[in-house]
């Protein structure tokens, strides 16, 4: 399985764009020139769409409402009303991106109602045999109606396709042998498969902050920031997600 790359290397770059367009959002703002203003957000809103479709998603599956009820555009054309609305409270342009989550990640709270724990999945983590592992995965890739949800059907559902791989999760020397195991037996879709339906039963806090630290590179202080928690708390979040994946790796194909 190979580490990609090029997605990390684009996530940098289009961060620095989003940066860099700050300035120009402000002139066009005050020169009331709102279309121009609009197209310039419609180029930095891609990866802020990907994170209102992961949760809007999740909530569907998990029966917080329907998928007619919410969409991503919903969400994104309210986004445009507050980035115009409010962007001079934005101090510089460093500070640009993560209020760009900031203000989607309360536009989303206000609409999702939090889920419950699945306490049960992780309770019983250790135990689950691998013909369990392989019914729950297949449960979760169909939709409400039992049909089996392709991949090239899933932007209909509100849903995107993340990019989870090994070193997210294996990230000591002493848990390389593991990994690498895991890497030579198992595809990337495996791999991405299996973290989507783990992260599916995580509490949404630790859910959301891995999502942020894994999908779009976001830094501890700034995950912190948009969940308003402090450091420590989005470090053990972070440390709890790796550790749960972990083990459910090992127990679901250690023994292929």
């Amino acid at each position: 399985m190979k580490a990609n790359i090029s997605y990390y290397q684009n996530k940098n770059e289009f961060r620095l764009f989003v940066t860099k367009s700050f300035s120009s959002l402000i002139k066009l703002k005050e020169e009331k020139n709102q279309y121009s203003f609009n197209q310039l957000v419609l180029k930095i809103l891609p990866e802020l769409r990907k994170y209102v479709n992961q949760r809007l998603n999740i909530a569907i599956k998990k029966g917080r409402f329907s998928k007619e009820k919410y969409k991503a555009d919903d969400i994104i054309d309210e986004l445009f009303i507050t980035i115009y609305d409010n962007i001079e409270e934005v101090e510089d342009e460093s500070k640009f991106y993560v209020w760009l989550f900031k203000k989607a990640n309360k536009l989303l709270d206000d609409v999702i109602v939090e889920e419950e724990f699945n306490e049960l999945f992780f309770k019983n983590i250790d135990d689950f045999s691998k013909p369990e592992w392989d019914e729950m995965q297949e449960e979760f890739s169909t939709d409400g109606d039992g049909d089996l949800v392709m991949i090239e059907e899933l932007d209909d559902l509100s849903y995107n396709h993340n990019d989870y791989s090994l070193n997210q999760v294996f990230v000591e020397d002493n848990e390389k042998s593991l990994s690498e195991k895991l890497d030579k037996d198992l595809s990337e879709d495996k791999v991405n498969e299996h973290i989507e339906l783990v992260l599916h039963n995580m509490p949404s806090s630790m859910r959301t902050a891995f999502y942020l630290y894994t999908n779009q590179k976001l830094k501890i202080e700034e995950i912190a920031e948009i969940q308003k928690r402090t450091i420590h708390e989005v470090e053990k979040l972070l440390d709890d997600a790796k550790k749960v994946i972990q083990r459910s790796l090992f127990n679901r194909y250690s023994n292929d």
